[in-house]
C-alpha cells in the first residue's frame, strides 16, 4: 500500500468532469484498488458520483491510497492528474 497527499487545484474543485476523469483512469486498473481521503471521508475513487460526494473544493487535501498490482505506478499517474488540475 503506498500513499500520497494533494492539494485540488482546479478552480471549481472536483465536478463531473475531473471526478469523470479520475474514475476512467482508475478502471483502467483494476487490480489497484484506489480510495480518496479528504475531508473526512473515504472514497472508492472507481466511480465519479462517489468522488463529487466528497466536496472536494479548489485548496483540499486529498491523500490518495493505492493498493495492489502497479501501486506505485498508479499513484503517480493519478498524482499527476490532481497535481496538473486535470488539464483545467
Amino acid at each position: 500500500m503506498v500513499s500520497k497527499k494533494v492539494t485540488v487545484v482546479n478552480e471549481q474543485g472536483m465536478h463531473m468532469r475531473p471526478a469523470g476523469e479520475l474514475a476512467k483512469a482508475v478502471k483502467a486498473h483494476p487490480d489497484c484498488e484506489v480510495t480518496l481521503n479528504a475531508n473526512g471521508k473515504t472514497v472508492k475513487a472507481k466511480a465519479p458520483m462517489q468522488i463529487m460526494s466528497a466536496c472536494m473544493k479548489k485548496g483540499c487535501e486529498v491523500e490518495i491510497v493505492c493498493d495492489g498490482a502497479d501501486e506505485q505506478a498508479v499513484l503517480d499517474e493519478i498524482a499527476g492528474m490532481f497535481e496538473s488540475g486535470f488539464g483545467e
